[in-house]
């Protein structure tokens, strides 16, 4: 078998799984959506190294929901220093800073990534979230976070503090491909697993919405002629609480 043929198979089984196995949990994440953007909260996305692209990926795009406030910190973000971020997201206190920084309302809700959930960033945002009274979904890798043991002080992992865990059925290890000759394993799923469970919460929460009565903020393409114009009312409407805008 080819090496591609190994990342066709192995991808699309995970992304069954998910559908086999998440879609509770992908409702349940959406009502939290639904009802806090309907409570005029807004979503915080927040990912560390490469968890930050998908918190990326449900921020200020066409077809996704307009109040998405993605917590980019270029201290953890792993797009800029990357080698470094890998070491800063695992120092205690770092994610108490990054949240205290953008400060959430308590009627915000916040979306909190990381395939093993065991670094300080991540645990430390979710856990201060939840004392503020934020509602948290963790989206994570549950059997990855539960081979390795917490690189935090307080051994908890990132879903000890989820109100809603979205497993992205991942292994140990990220992978889904692996070569004879090598111990390194390929093919990391966790994006593709993670976009695809992020825009079915998202699209479910749209669908809460309009089954409520309530007219969904969603971005259209500004690609479109009178897209542009037609999203700028959506970001007058929020552009004081968006910190990353």
């Amino acid at each position: 078998m080819k090496g591609y043929e190994l990342v066709f198979k192995g991808m699309l089984e995970t992304l069954q799984k998910i559908q086999d196995t998440q879609v509770d949990n992908i409702k349940e994440a959406a009502k939290i959506v639904s009802d806090t953007i309907m409570n005029d909260g807004i979503i915080h996305s927040f990912g560390a190294g490469h968890s930050n692209l998908l918190a990326e990926e449900i921020s200020f795009r066409a077809g996704t929901i307009v109040p998405v406030n993605h917590m980019s910190d270029v201290s953890v973000s792993g797009t800029v220093n990357v080698v470094r971020s890998t070491y800063t997201e695992r120092l205690e206190g770092i994610g108490q800073v990054i949240y205290e920084h953008v400060n959430p309302d308590p009627k915000d809700a916040l979306i909190v990534i990381s395939n093993s959930g065991r670094n300080a960033a991540p645990v430390e945002i979710a856990r201060e979230a939840q004392k503020k009274g934020n509602k948290v979904i963790a989206l994570t890798s549950v059997t990855y976070s539960k081979s390795q043991p917490s690189r935090h002080p307080s051994g908890k992992l990132l879903l000890d503090y989820a109100d809603v865990i979205l497993d992205n059925c991942g292994v140990e290890g990220d992978i889904c491909a692996t070569h004879p000759d090598m111990v390194q394993g390929l093919a990391p799923t966790s994006t593709v697993a993670g976009a695809f469970i992020l825009h079915s919460v998202m699209a479910q929460a749209v669908y809460n919405m309009k089954d409520a009565g309530y007219e969904p903020p969603v971005f259209m393409s500004g690609n479109f002629d009178g897209g542009m114009e037609f999203n700028q009312a959506l970001l007058d409407r929020y552009w004081d609480r968006m910190r990353n805008w």
